[in-house]
């Protein structure tokens, strides 16, 4: 059995930590072809190059981000276990890195992940927001714990992750309070000439809307397409364009944007997935996570195309 040198795993960590060779060997008290001499051994018995050039700058490689990853847990529990050994409170909390693909709506990741931060067990959050192209990736080296999307991941994918499904909201459509006013009586037809913020065509929701769209023959005027949910909120908060959001979050939606409800259907459903490399997923803050989700998603059946509100 190969054994790892944690001595040179520790030199490889500290140039990570410190950004260059100069200042590892500096801060280790050792010359700098020392240094160098102990990461290329590390190297060379893992089998992988751990460091590149990028400039002036000495960068971890995917493989080396990967190994610092682990390094960076090795030598947090070593001082752990020194704090064990001289009596003191560890504090340690568990980390959980969530990727947030960036056609989820703000508000419902916050309503899945409350419950994580308000967990009897302290865990620490982390968040990174992105494309789920990027986030995936990330996942697929252990860089993330777990990505929340709107799509299950692609069958066709290299990497082996699993997509568990967390639930699904209806749809609720907003506008700003004069003009929801006006259309709430006539809904879902009195969309037909009024602009719309939808999502931008690659998401799952927006496929769905242009679906209701072409089943309800209605062909609203688009005034904007976004990415990001958050972003055409606001836009609809100061405009006059309707919007939509789920519905399982709309009284957040109105008291944060001062938005009214036009109307819902329960014909668009968008589901939000939890992806892991796990089958059975494990970790604490993704299993709260999950608990958390399922219970706020799904919401019981309502009438096809009942407005709501005064």
């Amino acid at each position: 059995m190969d054994w790892l040198n944690y001595h040179h795993l520790f030199y490889f960590w500290t140039v990570v930590c410190e950004g260059s060779v100069s200042r590892a060997a500096e801060h280790l008290g050792l010359a700098q072809p020392t240094v160098s001499a102990q990461i290329k051994q590390l190297e060379r018995s893992l089998g992988e190059t751990l460091l590149e050039r990028q400039g002036r700058r000495v960068v971890p490689t995917e493989i080396g981000r990967l190994v610092h990853r682990y390094a960076d847990e090795i030598f947090q529990i070593g001082r752990e276990l020194q704090e064990t050994l001289k009596g003191r409170p560890t504090g340690r909390a568990l980390r959980l890195r969530v990727g947030v693909a960036n056609a989820v709506p703000k508000l419902m990741v916050f309503r899945m992940l409350r419950p994580v931060m308000e967990s009897d067990r302290a865990i620490l959050l982390s968040c990174h927001e992105g494309q789920p192209a990027q986030l995936l990736a990330q996942l697929a080296t252990h860089a993330i714990d777990v990505v929340i999307s709107d799509e299950p991941a692609a069958p066709h994918l290299r990497v082996k992750v699993f997509s568990h499904l967390l639930g699904e909201s209806t749809t609720t459509f907003f506008a700003t309070s004069t003009l929801a006013r006006r259309l709430r009586r006539g809904f879902p037809n009195s969309l037909q000439d009024v602009p719309m913020l939808l999502p931008t065509p690659l998401t799952a929701l927006r496929r769905s809307l242009d679906q209701w769209f072409d089943t309800m023959q209605l062909r609203p005027p688009i005034g904007g397409e976004f990415d990001d949910p958050a972003l055409m909120t606001a836009f609809g908060e100061a405009g006059t364009a309707v919007f939509p959001a789920p519905t399982v979050i709309a009284t957040e939606v109105c008291r944060h944007y001062g938005v009214a409800i036009v109307g819902m259907t329960d014909a668009v459903r968008e589901r939000y997935h939890a992806i892991s490399v796990e089958r059975q997923v494990t970790h604490p803050g993704v299993l709260a996570l999950s608990k958390a989700a399922r219970a706020e998603l799904s919401p019981p059946p309502r009438p096809r195309y009942a407005p709501a509100g005064p």
